[in-house]
Parts: structure tokens; sequence; C-alpha cells
């Protein structure tokens, strides 16, 4: 245990920027939002103060209106050492937002749960007073100007702000959209990674087609965008955040009540709106044709990280079986193993990675489900063990893929390695 940690707080170590954590230095040299949440998840255990001050780096981003950008710009790396970088985004011509350049695309909101687990590790009232009215802000961003279906699920307007960025989820959403031509040229990621491990360029064309959108409209939130997909990891993320939100309240002397009402409402549009018992996990679903999007992506199992969540049996079993072989895989693959879509080695199209594994394995200790708990911890520790902490793996093989010295892979698998049994 203490070589895995040694060797986790050097990719760790490495990666700190003195105010942040890059998720790797060569390909990710920013800082990306939810990265920053699972990474201060590792610093908890071996640096609380560095912890705290990877979140409250990125809520000084924060924009007026309450949204955490899901990249915030150093500027002191080369404005072309990622594409499309602060030049494409323009935060810093839109009113309310912060001096440092971002983009204004947003990720999953597990921000909250993991600044209520760093207190867990190193109390510090003060600090909860601090960043609580700012997680408030985010959260209502979040369920005051994404609820584009009306019915309480979260909506994500870029495969971006999904996290899974390439997931076939997006495909038929994605097929409505002109690429910009050319995108290729442009491509930093092609520098440090293999064509057959990253998007196509014409999906990438998209992703600038999407995002150019959104921008010259204000960046405003509203119905009728071309791509707007009501999404069960970020609702059910955001449902999780609401319960650690409630945490906080109480030990500051807040009122919990709102943050629990939310989190049965999540739970409640969860149910509703993206549930299919026939699939036995939860769906995206497409708010241009209404239609439930039948994809069955790791997403889908999220959810076991709400508490009380009344189908958890069901998302065990489907975890357990042919699609998704937790227990079997390497690691739990990103998208369905039985599909002609799956791909073990591009990103989000199969692969397993260590984050969405670790929200897997809370997910399931929270259910009480703590076997298979049990194996995804060890497959969590195998893996690094036998390639390293790459960014992401082939759930068949346990070939390594992407990045090196990836830093979510470092702090999830510190996360583990001190977490007790239940």
């Amino acid at each position: 245990m203490n070589d895995l940690v040694d060797r986790a707080r050097a990719v760790l170590d490495g990666n700190w920027t003195g105010r942040h954590t890059v998720p790797s230095r060569k390909q990710y040299p920013h800082q990306w939002s939810w990265d920053s949440a699972f990474i201060a998840l590792g610093w908890r255990h071996l640096d609380p103060s560095r912890a705290r001050t990877e979140m409250r780096a990125l809520l000084d981003a924060q924009w007026a209106d309450g949204r955490l950008p899901h990249i915030v710009f150093d500027p002191g790396v080369p404005a072309d050492a990622y594409f499309p970088g602060p030049a494409f985004w323009r935060s810093s011509t839109v009113d309310g937002t912060p001096p440092v350049e971002t983009t204004g695309l947003v990720q999953p909101p597990v921000h909250a749960w993991a600044v209520w687990e760093v207190h867990r590790a190193a109390p510090d009232l003060d600090y909860l007073r601090e960043v609580y009215p700012r997680l408030v802000a985010w959260h209502r961003y979040l369920t005051e100007r994404r609820d584009l279906g009306g019915a309480g699920a979260i909506a994500v307007l870029h495969p971006w702000e999904s996290g899974m960025d390439n997931s076939p989820a997006w495909d038929a959403p994605m097929a409505r959209i002109e690429p910009v031509p050319g995108i290729g040229a442009h491509r930093r990621d092609l520098t440090h990674g293999h064509s057959a491990e990253r998007p196509t360029d014409d999906d990438y064309g998209r992703y600038i087609r999407i995002a150019g959108d959104y921008r010259d409209g204000g960046y405003v939130d509203r119905p009728g965008l071309a791509f707007a997909v009501e999404d069960p990891l970020t609702t059910a993320l955001l449902a999780a955040s609401e319960s650690a939100l409630a945490e906080m309240a109480a030990a500051i002397g807040a009122d919990p009540a709102p943050h629990r009402a939310r989190v049965r409402e999540l739970s409640d549009a969860l149910m509703t709106r993206l549930y299919d018992a026939e699939a036995g996990l939860f769906l995206h679903r497409d708010l241009v044709s209404g239609e439930l999007i039948r994809e069955h992506t790791l997403a889908g199992l999220a959810p076991l990280v709400v508490e009380d969540l009344p189908v958890a049996a069901s998302l065990v079993e489907t975890a357990l079986g042919e699609r998704f072989r937790i227990g079997a895989a390497c690691l739990p693959p990103s998208y369905d193993l039985t599909s002609p879509k799956f791909e073990p080695a591009r990103y989000w199209r199969g692969p397993g990675w260590w984050n969405t594994t670790w929200l897997l394995w809370r997910g399931l200790r929270r259910q009480r489900h703590f076997e298979p708990a049990a194996d995804l911890h060890e497959a969590m520790l195998r893996a690094v063990d036998a390639v390293g902490f790459r960014e992401y793996v082939d759930p068949h093989t346990g070939s390594g893929h992407g990045s090196t010295d990836f830093s979510w892979t470092a702090a999830v698998v510190v996360d583990i390695l001190h977490e007790p049994d239940p």
C-alpha cells in the first residue's frame, strides 16, 4: 500500500501547478472541472490544504450565473497548447465572468460531494462556510437553467459537458449537426494521442459547431438548441452532491431540508424521465426528438450513488450481466460490451476508467452491495499495478491507453486505499 500511495503521490506532485492539478502535463495542460473534484479526493488524504486549494481555484472561476466552467485556462500556458483555447471561447467578453479565461460549458457536479469528503478527512468549518454558498449557486444554476425538459432531469448542451465526451449515446443527436470542415489541422489532442483512441475529425468538427453556436448565442440555456440531452450521470451526481450539501448545511448551522428535498426531486426525475425497466438501467433522453436514446452506457448505472434508489437491485443485476461484466472485466466498460459499436480503446466508446469505476464502487457501497464493490476495489488496484496511472484501459485485455501519469487515476487509487472496509 505504501509503495502504491508513494507512486500516486509522485503523479499528483508532478501535475501540481501551485494552485491546481492538471489532468496530465501534455494532453490536458489546464484545470478541468470534474477532474479537480476527483483529484481533491486523493489530495484529502495526502495534503488536505492542497485539496481545499484545488477546489477554491475552480470556484474562483465561477460565473455570476453560478456555472462552474469545464476548463479554467492557465494564463501561463501558451494559448495554442490546447484546442479550442481561450480565443475560441471569448469568456471575457461575457458579462459576469471571472478575470481568468474559461470555457462556457460545464461538467458533472461532483464538486460538493468532493468538498464534503475533504471536510470529513480534515474538518475545517471556516472553509465550508466559504465554499457552501458558491456550491449552492452552482446547483441552483443547474436546477434552474438546465431543467430544459421541465421535469427535473438535468440536460447537457454539449458532449463535453457529460464528462463522457465521445459516448455512443451522442451518435443520434450528433448526426443532426453539420461538422465544421477541416478541423483536423487544428487538433492538439492528436499530437499526444493516437487517432485510433480519439474522436474522429467529423465528431470533433461537430463538437466545435455546437460549442460555437452556444458561444454565439451568449451562452444562454434555452429550449430549441440543436444538442440538448437529459443525462442520468449529471442528474445522479447532482443528487449525490445535494446530499453532501445537506451535510454541509447541518455542519455550519444552515438548513439542510431544502437540499434533502432536492435529492428526492432529482431521484423522482431520474425514475420518471430516464429509467427503462426493460433495459435495467437509466438512459439519456434527447430533448429535440423527445425520445429516450437506447444506448447502454455506464452513465446508466451512475444513479447507484443516489440514496434510497428504488431500482438499485435491478441496476446491480445489469452491472453484473454481459453488458458490463463487473467483477469480470478489467475495469467496467464505459459502453455496452455486447454492442457492435463497442470499441475497447477509443475514448469513451468502450474503455474502462478509474473515476467511473470509483463512482460505481461508491454507489454499490451506498446501496449495501458490498461483494461487487469489493471486486471493483481489487480491479482498480490490479489495473494500476499492471499498467500504471493510465487514463483508461481496454476492459478485455487491461492494456493501458490515453495519457500516462493521469491525475484522477492516481487520486481515486489513493482514496480507495485509505477508505476502510464497510
